[in-house]
């Protein structure tokens, strides 16, 4: 994504505008400052991209997947084989190890190991590590959404380092302009402001399977109340740090 002069992409939220640069920029900056004097700089922040995503970008271990940085593979080493995934978060927040990613991960292979799923509908897909993993079980249809342009770049990326071009595409688009197409499993780790109005779309009933997460405990409550009123059964409910919950269910 990264451009000749360092420029790696504009992350959008709300009316503020986040501009990542690989390297010092502050020439380009006041150019820009210059050229559109309406928008004010509120900050600058130089920082590691480990700092920025409050993590170490390295391998690790969810049921058969391990998730690893183009740059530091572990297969040839891997003793068992496992399912890799390459994944490159750029500046897209978040290297795949908040829990609720986890607990997503899990869940979709449990659902694929106990029957083959033909299409997976994936809400706020981030870096697509979610559609990454679905396609890696063998899913042969997987929608990635994310109304942010720069996460849909970032997805992008990440389905051509595994070759899953044929089987993921990544779009942008808001989760309630496509909650109509039709999939055997809805994952939506997004925002519980959000979430509430997903589940209240009448597209909703019709998922066989759905899992929502990124939920914490009060919003969770407030979920479980809202599907105890629909035609749904929560099969499981994930909440392994006592923070962040995750949802597993089914249409009745």
């Amino acid at each position: 994504m990264e451009n000749k002069d360092g420029f790696l992409g504009t992350w959008v939220e709300e009316d503020t505008s986040f501009l990542f640069f690989s390297t010092p920029s502050d020439s380009k900056v006041e150019k820009i400052r210059d050229e559109n004097p309406h928008i004010p700089l509120v900050e600058t922040y130089e920082m590691t991209c480990e700092q920025w995503h409050g993590d170490k970008i390295e391998p690790y271990f969810v049921e058969d997947f391990c998730i690893a940085p183009p740059w530091d593979r572990l297969k040839k080493n891997m003793k068992s084989p496992a399912l890799e995934i390459l994944l490159d978060p750029g500046v897209v927040f978040g290297t795949g190890r908040h829990q609720t990613t986890e607990d997503c991960l899990t869940l979709i292979h449990r659902l694929c190991a106990s029957k083959p799923l033909g299409t997976v509908l994936d809400i706020g897909t981030g870096t697509g590590v979610l559609s990454l993993g679905a396609a890696a079980l063998g899913v042969k249809r997987v929608l990635a959404c994310d109304f942010n342009l720069l996460a849909v770049k970032t997805t992008l990326k990440n389905i051509r380092l595994n070759h899953f071009e044929d089987r993921v595409l990544a779009f942008q688009a808001k989760g309630e302009e496509v909650l109509s197409i039709p999939c055997d499993l809805l994952v939506a780790n997004i925002h519980y402001d959000v979430m509430q109005h997903l589940i209240e779309h009448p597209s909703f009933l019709e998922k066989k399977h759905f899992i929502l997460s990124g939920l914490l405990n009060s919003e969770t409550t407030k979920i479980m109340a809202s599907l105890s009123e629909k035609k749904v059964q929560v099969i499981e409910r994930r909440c392994i740090d006592g923070i962040w919950n995750t949802l597993l269910g089914k249409r009745i």
